[in-house]
């Protein structure tokens, strides 16, 4: 069988422009109309890093672009959570410190080499030179629930969070209270499709929203999308993401509490979705894979089945042919 539509990704070979956003006195966001965010904070006389990208190559490309507003070193490189995209660019920071939810940690054990050759294949767009990857990238300093890092000066504090399970078991956010900016990994999405394909969407779309929103942040830099300025715009975009799982939750639990089958589900959820998110980035790409993990979540499979090169191609070809 082949598929009618292109694998994930792998037509998305379009490059996409990069917006620098400086959001307070040495905070900083890179968006890239729908690729993955990244971002950064002066402290005194260090730099925190947030996200590495998925190559080496890509990652000393945005260090080009903050190296144009600070010298100062990365100190810390903070990894919201473990995926390929995320994180395998973090050798070109030269951090002293590597920092991640030590679920995080656990998961790049667990599945980090699978996931690499995942999302590659994927996405192989943003894995450029992807031959400049040492390997996988492993955090040096984890935490449970809460880490805080002083930003000497005047500067305030940077406090890294676990909201809960989310989008993974390790996702952190990074949170600037006197800034009240807040860096949400792909907690929240801000007009692009979500990936859950290695998620726990009941705690996500319930008790780790609450407390993102909680926060009441100001600014939101999401996983992908514009950053979110203001109080409504941050709403929004939490809201906008909790209403994708509970549209997913609702249409996959319908189809399996009938004895539908995967099949129904996700074109009961395409149609769901498509006019509210479809022109989004990444929809067509991440829903079979969304839906896939959300039957087996509500079918009792508590932690997600590991995403292979192989068992993508599958699911794709039996959801998007």
């Amino acid at each position: 069988m082949t598929s009618a539509k292109p694998f994930a990704s792998s037509a998305d070979l379009a490059a996409k422009e990069q917006t620098l956003e400086v959001l307070a006195d040495g905070v900083y966001a890179l968006t890239a109309e729908g690729d993955p965010n990244v971002g950064a904070i002066e402290g005194e006389d260090f730099l925190v890093c947030f996200e590495a990208l998925a190559t080496p190559v890509a990652a000393r490309d945005w260090l080009a672009v903050l190296r144009q507003h600070t010298d100062k070193p990365v100190r810390y490189l903070v990894l919201s959570h473990y995926h390929a995209v995320r994180v395998l660019g973090a050798s070109a920071f030269d951090a002293e410190v590597i920092v991640a939810h030590e679920n995080t940690r656990a998961l790049v054990a667990e599945r980090g080499k699978e996931d690499w050759e995942s999302e590659f294949a994927r996405m192989p767009r943003l894995a450029k030179a992807a031959e400049s990857v040492p390997g996988l990238t492993w955090p040096t300093l984890t935490f449970s629930d809460k880490l805080t890092i002083d930003l000497g000066g005047d500067r305030g504090d940077l406090e890294l969070r676990y909201c809960g399970r989310g989008h993974t078991e390790g996702d952190l956010v990074a949170w600037l209270p006197r800034q009240r900016i807040l860096y949400a990994g792909d907690l929240v999405e801000a007009e692009a499709a979500l990936y859950t394909g290695d998620a726990f969407h009941r705690d996500w779309t319930s008790s780790t929203l609450d407390r993102v929103g909680a926060l009441g942040a100001e600014a939101l830099v999401g996983g992908r999308g514009a950053v979110s300025q203001g109080r409504d715009a941050v709403r929004a975009a939490i809201a906008q993401t909790r209403n994708f799982l509970d549209v997913m939750l609702r249409e996959v639990g319908a189809v399996q509490s009938r004895g539908g089958t995967l099949r129904e589900a996700f074109e009961a959820t395409h149609a769901a979705l498509v006019d509210d998110y479809g022109r989004w980035p990444i929809f067509e790409h991440c829903l079979p894979f969304d839906v896939s993990r959300l039957w087996d979540e509500l079918g009792g499979v508590e932690r997600p089945v590991i995403w292979t090169a192989e068992r993508d191609r599958e699911v794709w070809d039996q959801l998007q042919s």
